[in-house]
């Protein structure tokens, strides 16, 4: 057992210097009143048992606050150090926001189902460092990679097509961008198995660097890229100018097979929103590095039997006063 808060520990002090007034002058400042005794005529003096008790109910009131005091400074307890087993890799996603992510031929769309399926993917993995970078005709970090899953799921949750509308930044299919500026994320990290994961609905029509270009770059540093391409085959409708039109659907396969393939990745093609969800389930399998981790199992608060000590000492000061050793006026 140790305290976490070891600082009130120090309230033992005035409860030390409390102790030594009631015995050098606390007894005598108690009211008095002198009487005629009979003692001379009797052959010896009687002593009632409470003479041998009156000092009780101080003594179960120091004992009450020094049980507060060990309240105070939380005492806890853990078990032993032990070697477990956890899974941990670094993990981009880099995911496609042109406004043909609109398309809706997954449900409600393609972005939408994408975010989905992302989403449930994070949370089935509480070990990884995760980040988001999306791109169109430009690309930028969304969230950079953290342990902290809430944040990621917020800023994945934020993540809209109207930002090519909106001028943030340019319309069209940047995928070597993306891939580039999640590979700035990956290049200085220190984990194992470092993963790209990059979803789009296109061809690459964008960007100061090509797909092939980025993917050795990303290969240079050890990460590992899976592609998918998601939308139906032939044409997806679309939402246009308040009605719904057929739309030709053009991913290049060819550049998104080369990506994995240089960087010993896969390729995926998702069609509707159980194939993009089967996608991430392999990957999902694929990735996981085993980590030997040492570490301390989780504290428990122990402050149960001083507070019972307490409650007990405190409730026998009480009888004690208002009984046996009531005090009259």
């Amino acid at each position: 057992m140790f305290f976490s808060k070891i600082g009130y520990l120090l309230l033992f002090i005035p409860l030390a210097a409390y102790v030594v007034w009631y015995v050098l002058k606390g007894r005598k400042l108690e009211p008095s009143m002198k009487i005629s005794t009979a003692a001379p005529f009797l052959k010896k003096s009687v002593k009632s048992y409470k003479n041998y008790i009156i000092d009780l109910p101080f003594v179960l009131r120091v004992v009450t606050l020094s049980m507060v005091i060990f309240m105070l400074a939380r005492p806890q307890s853990t078990n032993r150090w032990e070697n477990t087993e956890v899974e941990g890799i670094d993990i981009m996603l880099a995911m496609d926001v042109s406004t043909s992510m609109l398309a809706m031929d997954l449900t409600p769309n393609r972005l939408e189902a994408a975010k989905q399926v992302a989403a449930e993917f994070v949370n089935s993995r509480p070990n990884d460092n995760m980040g988001l970078t999306i791109f169109a005709g430009e690309s930028f970090t969304q969230c950079p990679l953290t342990i902290d899953h809430t944040v990621m799921l917020n800023m994945l949750n934020s993540v809209k097509c109207d930002i090519a509308a909106q001028g943030i930044i340019e319309d069209g299919t940047a995928i070597g961008m993306g891939i580039a500026n999640a590979v700035s994320r990956l290049k200085e990290s220190k984990a194992k198995s470092k993963v790209i994961i990059l979803l789009t609905d296109g061809a690459n029509n964008r960007g100061e660097i090509s797909p092939e270009a980025a993917a050795e770059i990303a290969k240079k540093f050890g990460i590992r890229i899976y592609t998918i391409g998601v939308g139906t085959n032939g044409t997806a409708p679309y939402p246009y100018g308040g009605r719904v039109v057929n739309v030709p659907v053009e991913i290049d396969e060819t550049t998104l097979n080369k990506i994995a393939t240089i960087t010993d990745g896969n390729y995926y093609r998702a069609t509707s929103n159980s194939k993009l969800k089967e996608v991430y389930e392999k990957i999902d399998k694929l990735e996981r590095t085993k980590l030997n981790v040492k570490e301390f199992s989780t504290r428990e608060e122990e402050f149960q039997i001083f507070a019972i000590i307490a409650f007990v000492a405190l409730l026998m000061e009480i009888l004690l006063r208002n009984t046996i050793l009531k005090k009259i006026p």
